[in-house]
């Protein structure tokens, strides 16, 4: 997928499937990737940690996301960072979509 030098929509580069959550890496380097992902109403990821700090920004929908037990309601528009090692979880209270950006330190 080329998608370098192209505009592109984020609401319509990555679509909701019924009852599933969808991943589109649109940058892998070394230093971090860029990924898409669309969660449907009810889905969304179980407590895990990750070894570097996580932005995500969510461009449809609302989610619920918890990081070290702290529930917060995100929704479109919005953005947070997940700081590294810290336990977070995600659920989808309606079909939404965001952009997950790693930097690796």
């Amino acid at each position: 997928m080329q998608i370098q030098g192209e505009k592109i929509n984020l609401a319509d580069f990555v679509e909701y499937q019924q009852g599933s959550v969808v991943s589109k890496e649109i940058i892998s380097k070394k230093a971090g990737t860029v990924t898409l992902f669309s969660f449907d109403k009810g889905q969304g990821l179980s407590e895990h940690t990750a070894p570097f700090d996580a932005l995500v920004y969510v461009f449809d929908g609302t989610v619920e996301i918890t990081i070290s037990g702290k529930p917060l309601t995100l929704k479109a528009g919005e953005m947070v960072i997940m700081p590294a090692n810290e336990p977070h979880a995600l659920k989808a209270l309606e079909k939404f979509k965001m952009m997950l950006v790693m930097i690796k330190s």
